[in-house]
């Protein structure tokens, strides 16, 4: 009998697993959810093309409205789920419509980490940036010689000050770690980031917190903790994510900072699985959550074999990427672990690209404005990984 499979999230990993299981099971039934209005979409581009104008909504699509019809998928958007009967095996949405499913796949995403209430409540213009609605308020603060304050020198929060900053904007990017990009590269590649951005007017401030921001006179004032004060029309905040896992923990989930899956994406329920930035990869030597649309595609696929009794494809390496200024990052392989670093020249000029090794493993690599050795490594990196499959 042809099985009903409810996806809970409209984001790159859902719209993945419903494309997949379409392809290898014609007669499925398909349900996708999402609580937003809008078409499933990209979302890197919020912090670059899309918030500098250089592409519509429209453009943002995954895929148009009329595939969702072809490929017979209940796309319901604007339907928020409130919890998960799993006893009776049905979603439950906000309102009270019960959906019941055989096989249930969460994909959730992530939201931003905020700053605590006691930093903010006397402040207004205080920004995060996920979604579509959230893009289209900064883009109305986007304007020629305003000032902008950045808090979290991570890749979204440098994305983010660097369009900016190419807009005209006065910016500021405060780091409470000794240096950005402190949890996710090395210093080699903060050193170029960091001169990028001040060579195009960004003062960046590292290894001081934000004590508190408030309005003073019709502008947003930050203290900082080495006495400094920051005088700014709005204010950004990009320090990471939180995995939206509160379906999953409300309904007895097995959680771990996110959604925790086995290899094939299944939860501690074998009917329901979970794929994207929700979902916590759990073993006996890691527990890894990734967020990039590359892990989110990959697993969304994975997931849609699984729930159909099939092997996944083979794995691939991870890959990032990042647009700043005139600079492309593209990220192949994990760092993590790494012992040290090597930093090499590229074949053109202002390319160049870091190597990480844990001993004499390469783990990974940063190529900087150099796709050559992006693909090198990765190229050797997919055939190791082949070969432990």
């Amino acid at each position: 009998m042809a099985e009903n499979i409810v996806i809970v999230g409209a984001g790159q990993a859902a719209v993945s697993c419903a494309a997949r299981l379409r392809a290898l099971s014609p007669e499925c039934s398909i349900s996708l959810i999402g609580d937003e209005p809008y078409l499933p979409y990209q979302r890197p581009p919020l912090s670059k093309a899309f918030l500098t104008g250089e592409l519509s909504v429209e453009r943002l699509a995954l895929k148009p409205h009329d595939w969702y019809d072809a490929q017979a998928i209940d796309l319901k958007l604007e339907s928020s789920v409130s919890s998960i009967d799993r006893r009776e095996r049905q979603v439950i949405l906000q309102g009270g419509k019960r959906i019941p499913y055989d096989k249930l796949v969460l994909a959730t995403g992530s939201r931003p980490r905020v700053l605590p209430d006691k930093f903010t409540r006397d402040a207004s213009r205080i920004y995060t940036l996920r979604g579509i609605a959230d893009a289209e308020m900064l883009k109305g603060e986007l304007r020629p010689d305003r000032r902008l304050l950045v808090i979290g020198g991570g890749y979204v929060g440098l994305e983010f000050a660097a369009s900016a900053a190419k807009t005209g904007l006065d910016v500021v990017l405060v780091e409470a770690a000794e240096r950005i990009l402190g949890r996710v590269a090395a210093s080699e590649t903060a050193d170029f980031f960091r001169e990028l951005h001040r060579s195009h007017g960004v003062k960046i401030i590292e290894g001081v917190g934000v004590l508190s921001i408030c309005d003073i006179d019709g502008a947003r004032r930050a203290s900082l903790s080495n006495g400094e004060q920051v005088d700014a029309d709005f204010v950004v905040v990009g320090i990471g994510a939180i995995a939206n896992d509160r379906l999953a923990m409300e309904c007895g989930l097995e959680t771990r900072n996110g959604v925790l899956v086995n290899e094939n994406g299944q939860t501690s329920d074998p009917r329901i699985f979970a794929a994207g930035d929700c979902a916590t990869l759990g073993g006996e030597a890691l527990t890894a959550r990734i967020e990039s649309v590359q892990n989110a595609i990959e697993q969304g696929d994975a997931v849609a074999h699984s729930l159909l009794g099939q092997a996944a494809p083979p794995r691939k390496t991870p890959w990032f990427w990042s647009d700043q200024f005139d600079a492309k990052l593209q990220i192949a392989g994990i760092n993590s672990g790494f012992d040290r670093t090597e930093v090499k020249a590229g074949a053109r000029a202002g390319a160049q690209s870091i190597w990480y090794y844990a001993g004499e493993t390469l783990l990974a690599v940063d190529a900087i404005n150099d796709p050559v050795t992006y693909m090198t490594v990765r190229r050797i990196l997919d055939a190791r990984t082949s070969t432990l499959e």
